[in-house]
């Protein structure tokens, strides 16, 4: 299905979407994208549904063709103060604010959105799999949450992060119930079948 261009065409739209909210450690990541009235390209859609080197090589293309771009983080220890539903919403504030021009309208990937101060917004379920600027927030969510969780990896080799990216997986879980946690886990998440915070 071809991914739509916008839903208002009067309007300058910027697509948001996230990255990161269901993994066990590292931060949530958004991305905010404006991009042209007619902007298109056939590989572009949600992000999970490309392969990696594809991700990277549209990143490189939406960043250059985009009207305004931007890509915020919240971190771990601030997931669990504020509840991970909480950080998503504060990481798309965060890209929105980031964007180099103003949008008329915001389109959020999802069901739910705290409201931008003076910028209405379309939630849209599945939002990433039919607009292009909510599909290209999710590839550069996704992507520099990667790139984050690879560096991160390199000074926590025991939890394989640069393969499960922070995910629950099996060998993650288990590098969990053998090393402990670590400062990058969120710790109001459910990390292992028993409750490991109480047992320290």
């Amino acid at each position: 299905m071809k991914l739509k261009a916008y839903l208002n065409s009067e309007l300058t739209e910027a697509g948001c979407d996230e990255a990161g909210r269901g993994c066990l450690s590292g931060p949530v990541f958004a991305g905010a994208v404006i991009l042209p009235k007619d902007f298109y390209h056939p590989l572009l859609n949600d992000s999970k549904k490309l392969s990696e080197p594809v991700r990277y090589e549209l990143r490189t293309i939406i960043e250059k063709e985009a009207l305004a771009w931007a890509v915020a983080e919240v971190s771990s220890e601030q997931i669990d103060e504020i509840n991970i539903l909480k950080a998503s919403f504060l990481a798309m504030h965060r890209a929105i604010d980031k964007l180099k021009m103003k949008p008329d309208s915001l389109l959020i990937d999802g069901n739910r959105f705290n409201p931008y101060p003076n910028i209405p917004h379309k939630c849209i379920i599945k939002g990433d799999a039919k607009f292009s600027s909510i599909a290209a927030a999710s590839i550069l969510a996704k992507t520099y949450r990667d790139d984050y969780m690879n560096k991160l990896h390199a000074e926590y080799p025991d939890y394989g992060w640069n393969q499960n990216k922070g995910y629950g997986t099996a060998a993650h879980r288990s590098a969990i119930e053998k090393h402990g946690i670590t400062i990058h886990h969120r710790k109001s998440f459910k990390l292992v079948e028993w409750d490991l915070f109480h047992q320290q």
